[in-house]
């Protein structure tokens, strides 16, 4: 009897200890807060954005039992611009939030069945009808404000909204009266007076007796501005991300800086205002050569951001300056152009910043805030902040001090030939971690090129003789160029990861990137003899409007080159130059800064396999169409693909499959089948003692062309 006591006091004790060590794991592995008790309180789950949740109920054994919960389809609140399903929906206190279709409507979910709970949608304006980003809405934020949850969103119109988390009502006493339709009282805040108080361009147009149209917004002289991601909510403080037309798209040289506000959560304040385009006296003004802080705008935030609560940061990154194409008109290094930002959450004062690359041509805007983890590096521990870019780099910093965790060295880069342009000497280059692609460092070198068979190889090394190889950074030459090479040859090693989010694991220090390789001679560039093309917005109704091919009579001034069309890269009967690396994922253990592994995702394309001149070979498997996305979630990857509209073709051959991986080696361990491919990313939350996975999918292939699927363990 006593026997038996003693082994149930073990038993006891036995379970106490195991419950001690899982809640010590689970509080080591939350990181930064988020993901506490089952929740994803952010877009990136945590505040480090690194889209973890230690939940586990789900987990490598009984993956393969998953069944689906339910299904939500964003087609049905109105049409969509795209099939994307852009928004990663929240889960805090049993509700799920999200956005869709281009009116940005805001919706409440139940987290158990997928129904609406309530909706909110701003009325219309014609300032919304004028924005270029209406459908790329990333979803809200949350935050609770004297014991009730808000929720806040950012409009395509340019405003900031604040919601009754339960019943989706603007906030009473909150904002300010906005005078124009439909607009309730309360609850809203017009942003763009704020945007443009103080700004030299605004203050000439007053003078000369321009007059603010709240209903209109920013005249189309002056420039456009819209928002993209959430705004962020750290120690009560909404800082609000600015959008703008792409930067590759446009012509004008002139538009509105996207100057980083920060509201108060519980009034809507205006606390402060970061000046993206340095003035007079500020940090930076100097790298603006020719005035062209006075004109010369955009520097969107379109990434979402991660923050640090203790350290009273928020962590933010930026694009380039308007002409992405061209930089005559801005010579300089355009600080905070293509930078991690670190500011002072209560003061908007910056405490760190570092520039990823200078003096942007090529696109290079910062897709993805800074993954957030604490990492112990050569025994010490430190607060880390890793930035993935679209080059395929990998740069890490101390995110207290901004100081870089492993040096980071200058190099220089191909100038260009363009009458009148301007490009940096040397761009920044991480000495470690490794790149996700080599290839990017140098380019097409002789270890990248085609071998298949020795002929292939020699082919490609005849054709490529005639190029001058470079790595990242090759400017497009002019149409006038008549030197000893055909053309420039760059290499680009990671691509668009706004859309594939790289993911971090906080309890184990892996980081997981997705990628895929891709090399190019750009097209030359053309004078434009003053002529604008660029037709971003809606006329005024009942006014006249800039037109394709026709000179604004608003006194805006053109860009003297654009893209002109031409280049290209030669392939050999279809087959590219280089070794192929498609839908690629690699790990990274970033205590070290080592890659673990790398694996393709999906088959080499049948036109490849098949190739003829392939006929009989082992061809190494390159990886698929499309892009991996994926989250960490307890001891599994969860992994699923995305494939884009001009993929729509490979639907019934690509396997759509959301996968169970192994974290340390990349193993599928189990997979259930997705109704359409995903798109963007995924969440994971515990609602009633049962976890759910949800899975942005969409294709206009399918009969899902914007939903959210939700997946569960059997009851």
């Amino acid at each position: 009897m006593k026997i038996s006591v003693q082994i149930n006091q073990m038993r006891r004790l036995s379970v106490i200890v195991l419950i001690n060590f899982a809640m010590a794991s689970s509080l080591v592995a939350q990181g930064l807060p988020g993901t506490k008790n089952g929740e994803w309180r952010y877009i990136g789950g945590d505040m480090g954005h690194t889209r973890y949740s230690p939940l586990d109920q789900i987990n490598r054994d009984n993956f393969d039992d998953l069944e689906q919960a339910w299904i939500w389809r964003s087609d049905n609140f109105g049409p969509n611009l795209d099939y994307f399903s852009r928004s990663t929906p929240i889960y805090v206190d049993g509700v799920l939030y999200t956005v869709a279709t281009p009116r940005r409507q805001v919706m409440a979910l139940d987290p158990a069945t997928g129904e609406i709970l309530w909706t909110f949608r701003e009325p219309e304006t014609i300032r919304h009808q004028r924005s270029p980003r209406q459908a790329y809405g990333k979803g809200v934020a949350y935050a609770e404000v004297n014991g009730r949850g808000v929720i806040y969103v950012t409009s395509p119109g340019f405003f900031l909204w604040a919601l009754d988390a339960k019943t989706g009502l603007p906030i009473e006493g909150w904002g300010s009266e906005f005078p124009v339709g439909a607009f309730p009282k309360t609850g809203s805040i017009d942003l763009i007076p704020h945007l443009v108080e103080g700004w030299g361009p605004w203050e000439d147009y007053v003078v000369a007796g321009g007059q603010y149209d709240p209903d209109y917004g920013i005249p189309r002289e002056l420039g456009m501005v819209t928002a993209s991601a959430p705004p962020m909510v750290v120690n009560g403080v909404v800082v609000v991300l600015v959008g703008h037309q792409p930067s590759y798209g446009q012509t004008r040289i002139e538009n509105v800086p996207g100057d980083i506000m920060g509201f108060d959560a519980e009034t809507g304040e205006l606390l402060w205002k970061f000046h993206v385009i340095p003035r007079p006296g500020e940090v930076g003004h100097e790298t603006w050569l020719n005035d062209a802080w006075r004109f010369s705008g955009d520097m969107s935030t379109w990434a979402p951001a991660s923050a640090d609560p203790e350290l009273g940061l928020v962590y933010l990154v930026t694009n380039a300056s308007t002409v992405q194409a061209y930089a005559g008109h801005r010579p300089g290094d355009n600080l905070f152009g293509g930078s991690v930002l670190a500011l002072d959450v209560s003061t908007g004062e910056r405490r760190w910043h570092y520039q990823i690359h200078r003096s942007d041509q090529w696109n290079y805007d910062l897709p993805t805030p800074p993954l957030l983890m604490d990492l112990t590096v050569d025994g010490q521990r430190v607060p880390a902040a890793v930035q993935n870019t679209k080059q395929g780099l990998v740069f890490a910093f101390n995110r207290e001090t901004g100081e870089p965790i492993w040096p980071i060295e200058d190099r220089a880069v191909i100038q260009t030939e363009v009458p009148g342009n301007y490009t940096a000497a040397t761009q920044p280059f991480p000495t470690w971690p490794e790149p996700v692609d080599p290839i990017v460092m140098n380019g097409i070198t002789d270890e990248f090129v085609i071998d298949y068979t020795p002929g292939l190889k020699e082919e490609a090394l005849t054709i490529l003789n005639s190029f001058r190889i470079g790595g990242l950074y090759v400017p497009p030459l002019p149409n006038t160029y008549q030197g000893e090479y055909i053309n420039n040859v760059g290499c680009l090693g990671a691509g668009n990861v706004i859309s594939h989010p790289p993911v971090a694991d906080p309890s184990t220090g892996m980081m997981y990137n997705s990628h895929r390789r891709r090399c190019f001679a750009p097209g030359f560039m053309r004078p434009t003899n003053g002529v604008d093309r660029d037709n971003p917005n809606y006329p005024r109704p009942g006014e006249g409007g800039a037109t394709p091919n026709s000179t604004p009579t608003t006194g805006m001034t053109v860009a003297d080159w654009l893209p002109g069309g031409g280049g290209g890269l030669p392939t050999i009967d279809g087959l590219s130059l280089y070794k192929r690396m498609n839908n690629q994922l690699t790990a990274y253990q970033m205590n070290t800064g080592e890659k673990t592994w790398s694996l393709p995702i999906g088959e080499t394309p049948d036109a490849i396999k098949n190739h003829p001149r392939l006929r009989g070979l082992d061809v190494p498997n390159s990886g698929g169409d499309g892009w991996s996305i994926q989250m960490v979630m307890g001891d599994i990857l969860v992994q699923t693909r995305a494939l884009s509209e001009g993929m729509a073709q490979m639907l019934p051959d690509a396997p759509l499959t959301l996968n169970a991986r192994d974290k340390m080696t990349g193993e599928i361990l189990g997979s259930v089948p997705l109704p359409a491919p995903g798109q963007y990313g995924m969440m994971t939350y515990m609602h009633r003692g049962q976890q759910y996975i949800v899975v942005q999918i969409g294709s206009t292939q399918t009969d899902f062309p914007g939903a959210l699927v939700a997946y569960r363990l059997p009851n």
